[in-house]
């Protein structure tokens, strides 16, 4: 089968012809019916983010269960999945035993340590898996790993609320899946993005935020008019450097700044701004189960909505039209059909 793959460090990624996975057992082999590209696999490309080369890319996977190795249950052949990230931890550690496998030092993930869904075949342990609801569609259920790690993000780590005022830098799809969680919660929203992000921010506008700004004149004044007061949390999911100093200049006095974005590479920060206003700063790594079971009930209780932020499907033979797509910032998630 063909599977978009990066061979080895130092170079771009190439299309080849591998073999299909082997069934083992407490497995299932998913025949993928969707799967986004993500700002990792742009930085893994880039050789910006930890892989394990050879290694087929692919972690945001949408499909149908094609056969079931010995000793699972509750899945079946034929059956519309969603799947978990983690091809394997330790479960030992401290962070397996307390809900973090995330933060496992022996985790290997799919599309990075191990093979991933840019490719017609996936095999996934069964604790990976999810139904998926009967309300959700392959596009818009590649977008539930990225929903997941928002929740994570805002949900888990910050307990976003009705009420708050927030600041997002970025509206890729990341930034786009913050805005709609932050609206759900009941939080006013201002979205900003640079003079290339027009599109995007047009979207952005579309799918509820209170008001959408470029960097350039997000100034002070201009967000605090917007919103009627400094914001209450600034979320970076850009991982642009620029868009992390500009938040720590927004955000209110004893206010919340919170990382999603990745960088790729260290980046210079007035970090003493987290003093002067005493902010409270946090990140968030990927996800945890909770904040899969979380997702899919926003998607099945139709809190959110993803089909607004599907962008173009490519097939797995026009791959580097579909990276170019993500690079020249086109509305909405970029999808591989393999």
């Amino acid at each position: 089968m063909l599977a978009l793959r990066k061979v080895k460090t130092g170079q771009q990624l190439e299309l080849h012809t591998i073999s299909e996975p082997t069934l083992r057992p407490q497995h299932v082999i998913i025949d993928v019916a969707a799967a986004g590209i993500c700002g990792t696999d742009l930085h893994i490309m880039k050789d910006e983010y930890r892989a394990r080369p050879p290694v087929t890319l692919g972690h945001e996977v949408a499909g149908v269960i094609s056969a079931v190795g010995e000793g699972v249950d509750g899945f079946s052949v034929g059956q519309r999945v969603v799947t978990e990230t983690y091809f394997s931890v330790c479960g030992r550690c401290q962070y397996c035993r307390t809900g973090y496998p995330n933060l496992c030092a022996e985790r290997q993930s799919i599309g990075s340590m191990v093979a991933g869904g840019f490719a017609p075949k996936l095999l996934v342990p069964v604790t990976n898996l999810h139904p998926l609801p009967d309300n959700l569609d392959f596009p818009e259920a590649a977008l539930v790993e990225p929903l997941a790690c928002v929740v994570r993000g805002l949900l888990e780590r910050n307990h976003l609320q009705a009420g708050d005022k927030a600041v997002i830098t970025g509206p890729g799809a990341i930034g786009l899946l913050a805005l709609l969680v932050a609206k759900a919660a009941g939080a006013q929203v201002l979205i900003i993005g640079t003079h290339a992000d027009e599109a995007r921010l047009e979207l952005a506008y579309q799918l509820g935020a209170d008001g959408i700004l470029t960097a350039e004149s997000a100034d002070p004044d201009t967000v605090n008019s917007i919103l009627g007061a400094a914001p209450d949390i600034a979320i970076e999911c850009s991982g642009a450097a620029p868009a992390a100093s500009l938040l720590l200049s927004l955000v209110k006095k004893a206010g919340r700044y919170v990382q999603v974005g990745l960088y790729g590479k260290p980046i210079n920060l007035d970090f003493d701004q987290v003093c002067y206003k005493e902010l409270q700063v946090s990140g968030s790594f990927a996800t945890t189960p909770s904040s899969w079971y979380r997702a899919l009930s926003l998607i099945e209780n139709g809190v959110i909505d993803l089909s607004s932020i599907v962008g173009r499907t490519y097939p797995l033979t026009q791959w580097q039209d579909a990276f170019a797509a993500v690079i020249d910032r086109t509305p909405g998630k970029v999808l591989l059909v393999p």
